[in-house]
Formats: C-alpha cells, sequence, structure tokens
C-alpha cells in the first residue's frame, strides 16, 4: 500500500488508473477533461505554470481501494480499525515538504496551477487542502484538528475560507477572533486519501482526526514543524501553506462554488486567510481535487462507519451498508439485516440519528443494497407507508441541503425533516409470499453451451408406465412434500413427460394435494394445505 501521494500515483500509473497529459493544456480546460476521463489525470505540460496538476485521484471505487491497499468494501472496516485503536501522529525533524521553502514576499499564489472548476464559480480555489488547527484555548500538546476546506484565492498571498458551517475549525476561528488574533492553519495539499477520508470525519472535540488516520495506516502520520507558525504540517505532503485566519470576522464576501451537492452553492460570508510561507517537495504536484465526485467517493466509507456503529450500538444485526453516491455520500443509506422483530424500525431511528444521515430504507438481507432496482422493488412489495414510514421533523441539518429554505442572516443552523422507509418483510406476512422466481437449473444450464451448429443425437429416456411410476412417486411425497422440480429431478432417467403423466395419474385418483409452499403431498397428509374459510 503506498504510503504518501507521491506513492499513490505511482502505484495508480502502475494499475493503468492514470493518464499522462503531455500535451499543453490550458488551466480552464482540467476540470472539464478530469469529467470526461474514467481514469485519474497527470497535467504535465499546463499552459504558464511549472507544476503538473494532477486530480481524479479518488473519484471512483477502484482508485480509492488502490490507496487502501483493499478492497473498497473493506476500507470501512480499516476506518472502524482507526476508530477504535488509533495511533496518534509521529513528529519527525524533516520530511519531503521541507525541500523547498519560500515565506514573506516571495509567497506567490498565482504561480500555483490552481484550476477553475465550474464556470459560475468565484475564482480559482485550493480544493484538496488538509487543514491543521489547534484550539487556541489548549496547548501545543492538545488534540489537532484535521479539516478539508476550499479557499478562494484573492491575492498573492490572501485567501478565503469556507468555515460558516459549525465546526470545530469554526469555534477556533470565533474564538481567535473574539481576542482579536489570527489562528495558525497549515494547508497540506497533496497527502495519502486516509488523510482526506478522516478529515472529512467529524471526530467529537478532542479526538484528532490524524489519530485515526493513523490507525488506518497503522502507524503514526508524520509531521513536522511549519517555520512562520505554532502549527505543525504533514511531512510527506507535496505542498504546506503556512498561513493565519485573520480575526477579521464573517465579513468578507466567498464563493460560489460547485459542492459535493452537485449544485452550485451559495455566495458566503467569511473569513480571509494570510499565507505566510510554502513549502514543498522537489519537483511537487499539485493535486486538484475534483468536484463533486472526489468529494463524494471517499465520504461513503465514513458514513458506513458511523451507521453501523449506530446500529450496533442499537443490537440491531447488519449484514450490508450502501452509502448512495444519489445521496451524494452524505444523505441517503440502504441497510440490509437479519431482522428480529421490530427491528426495521429500531435500525431506522439508530441511522437516522448519524448527523447528516436524511433519508434511510432498511431491507432484508436477501436485498443487494448495492442494486437499486432490488431496493425499490423490495420498497414496492414489503411496504405499507402508514405502516412503514417513519417521519422525523426538527432534527439537525446541513446547510448546503438545497430543499431548505435560505437562511437569513441572524438565523441559526438549519433543522431538516428526516425520513426512514421499513422495507423490510412484515413480522405477520407469511415468508412464502416473498419467493423470489428462481429457473429451474439456472445453476447447470449455459446458454453458450447451446449455441451453434447441432451435434450429436437427442438424449433418449428409459420407458415406465405411467402407473409404476406414480407409485414411485407417491412413496416420495408420503415422507415429504416436494415441488414438481424435485420430483424431475428424482427421475431423470424417465424424462419430463413421463413425470407429468405419473402425477396426472395421481391427480385423476384424488390423493394428490400440495402443502402451503405449492409442493405436492397427499390429500390427507398432515402437510395438505387447507383451504382458507370463507
Amino acid at each position: 500500500m503506498a504510503e504518501n501521494f507521491r506513492e499513490l500515483i505511482d502505484e495508480l500509473r502502475i494499475a493503468d488508473e492514470l493518464i499522462e497529459i503531455e500535451k499543453p493544456v490550458d488551466i480552464r480546460h482540467i476540470a472539464t477533461l478530469v469529467d470526461q476521463s474514467d481514469k485519474a489525470l497527470m497535467f504535465s505540460n499546463v499552459n504558464g505554470y511549472d507544476t503538473p496538476v494532477v486530480s481524479g485521484v479518488t473519484n471512483s471505487r477502484k482508485r480509492l481501494a488502490i490507496a487502501a491497499g483493499c478492497d473498497f468494501s473493506d476500507i470501512e472496516r480499516r476506518l472502524r480499525d482507526g476508530l477504535d485503536r488509533p495511533i496518534e501522529p509521529e513528529f519527525v525533524n524533516t520530511g519531503p515538504v521541507r525541500e523547498v521553502y519560500v515565506e514573506g514576499e516571495e509567497v506567490d499564489l498565482y504561480s500555483m496551477p490552481i484550476p477553475l472548476f465550474s464556470v459560475l464559480d468565484g475564482g480559482p480555489m485550493i480544493t484538496a487542502g488538509i487543514t491543521l488547527s489547534r484550539d487556541p484555548d489548549e496547548d501545543e500538546n492538545s488534540a489537532i484538528n484535521a479539516g478539508v476546506y476550499r479557499f478562494l484565492v484573492k491575492e498573492k498571498a490572501l485567501t478565503g475560507i469556507d468555515i460558516v458551517t459549525p465546526n470545530n475549525l469554526h469555534r477556533y476561528a470565533a474564538k481567535a477572533y473574539e481576542r482579536g488574533e489570527p489562528l495558525p492553519i497549515s494547508i497540506n495539499i497533496g497527502t495519502h486519501p486516509f488523510e482526506l477520508i478522516c478529515s472529512t470525519y467529524k471526530a467529537r472535540a478532542g479526538v484528532s482526526e490524524l489519530a485515526i488516520a493513523g490507525g488506518m495506516r497503522g502507524k503514526g502520520v508524520p509531521l513536522t514543524q511549519c517555520q512562520t507558525i505554532d502549527m505543525p504540517c504533514i511531512a510527506d505532503a507535496e505542498i504546506v501553506l503556512e498561513a493565519e485566519i485573520l480575526p477579521t470576522g464573517w465579513t468578507q464576501p466567498e464563493g460560489r462554488f460547485g459542492e459535493f451537492t452537485r449544485l452550485m452553492g451559495g455566495l458566503h460570508w467569511n473569513p480571509n486567510v494570510r499565507i505566510k510561507a510554502v513549502s514543498m517537495r522537489k519537483n511537487p504536484l499539485y493535486y486538484a481535487l475534483h468536484m463533486p465526485w472526489e468529494n463524494i467517493w471517499p465520504s461513503g466509507p465514513i458514513y458506513e462507519a458511523n451507521v453501523r456503529r449506530a446500529l450496533d450500538e442499537a443490537g440491531v444485526n447488519v449484514t450490508a451498508v450502501n452509502i448512495t453516491p444519489g445521496g451524494c455520500c452524505h444523505w441517503h443509506a440502504v441497510i440490509a439485516i437479519k431482522p428480529l422483530p421490530g427491528d426495521g424500525k429500531n435500525a431506522i431511528t439508530a441511522a437516522l440519528s448519524v448527523a447528516d444521515m436524511k433519508h434511510v430504507t432498511v431491507v432484508d438481507h436477501d436485498i443487494d443494497v448495492f442494486d437499486h432496482v432490488d431496493v425499490e422493488w423490495a420498497v414496492a412489495t414489503r411496504v405499507q407507508a402508514d405502516r412503514d414510514v417513519l417521519i422525523i421533523s426538527g432534527a439537525r441539518s446541513k446547510p448546503l441541503d438545497p430543499s431548505l429554505p435560505p437562511p437569513g442572516p441572524y438565523s441559526r443552523v438549519p433543522t431538516t425533516a428526516k425520513m426512514g422507509i421499513d422495507a423490510t418483510i412484515p413480522d405477520n406476512v407469511p415468508r412464502e409470499r416473498f419467493h423470489r422466481i428462481a429457473y429451474a437449473y439456472a445453476d447447470e444450464v449455459k446458454l453458450e453451451d447451446f449455441m451453434g451448429p447441432a451435434n450429436g443425437v437427442a438424449e433418449s429416456f428409459s420407458t415406465i408406465a405411467p402407473e409404476e411410476l406414480a407409485e414411485k412417486i407417491l412413496l416420495l411425497i408420503t415422507e415429504q412434500p416436494l415441488y414438481f422440480a424435485e420430483i424431475c429431478e428424482k427421475f431423470v432417467p424417465h424424462g419430463f413427460q413421463a413425470v407429468t403423466q405419473a402425477l396426472g395419474v395421481l391427480h385423476e385418483r384424488g390423493t394428490l394435494w400440495q402443502d402451503a409452499e405449492g409442493r405436492f403431498c397427499l390429500k390427507d397428509s398432515q402437510f395438505a394445505a387447507v383451504p382458507p374459510k370463507r
């Protein structure tokens, strides 16, 4: 498994998941080219810039799996390992990021190949910057907070930062603002996706997202000290910006920007950020995290881990979870369970307690949660809306939800309605009503074996009188009910037609019957189905 961004690029190249574009490219064209590609792209010849641009690294299950060194389905387990067994960062006195360093007047964001993404964006945006910060009330030994924020380039050494959503960094910046002091931050561009995944995880106050990333790595994330601010940075990052959130308050326009919702966000009022120094590797790669999918896909394992943990604490037996890309890997979950009576409703309430989760569908374990047709079929055949749809009003919301009314200038955090659909089989409905169509011999007979010219002769069957075969069948169904296909399987040498004729004999005698599931049995046996009362 790759240990840093540079090694990951090499692994993507080996796996044929990276296309290197050597022809000259206008920086304005990068975003749309990435959107058209089914692989990550590296632009080594961006007009007017010396630094290559890499984008599309984490916008597919396959590339996330390569980064994690495991199947995509196992990333959630690795995240849970990080949550259960975090490893604190390891401080080092060196690192590739220290190879090139400029500060003060030499800082020039205009020289960095920071692309425009959407035609409606407010300007070039730094999108892959993992931002490290610390509570200004705590000392240097306190937990380091990590998050991913967008930075709108405004001047040669000035950006905006979008921190309108209440979170730890918002709280830290507000504390510093009240004191009239800047808040030091390091902005780390081009890191391992583990740091990216964990930085978007909403850890409680005092819990280090970097320690969770260390748990995923199996060793501490290497940090080294910045030179112009009292904060560390990630030692193996491609580029680090040493910066301060200025105590201007939430007064400067910032945005718009194409959000993870796959919609354009509004104009936000935010603080400014002064870039004091830049450190980087020799010949660095600039990572332009492509919106929205490079933001959406890494969120899936995070919410899956949260949902699984919530349901585990609720005592629900979960077999599969799909945090759907259609729900932007934030708002929708389809959950398969092996339910005890009432578990469908318990699963809904537990899953909806996960902060941003908005709509939850709970199905039985026979439903493929990754097949939208299968899930919709479960909803269509197992749900009565007045019994199985739960709605919770006034729950905590994510401000970027476009279905909510726009906030006023003094609005509090908006609230939302959450909905759950219990698409498990109702407890009082016979299970046989939900037996799926399964074609006889589907596991044995393959169409390709019957294509092409005929060779050989048709199969012949041994002759047996219908009455004789009827007696043999009678002995079998006396002991246990059997489906027609099961009876045919018992008498393959005599052929399908002979079985049909023999069952006809039993039917004519008036001895043939069926049980509640449609299997053949004797009319007066303990297995025989009883007609409903009228």
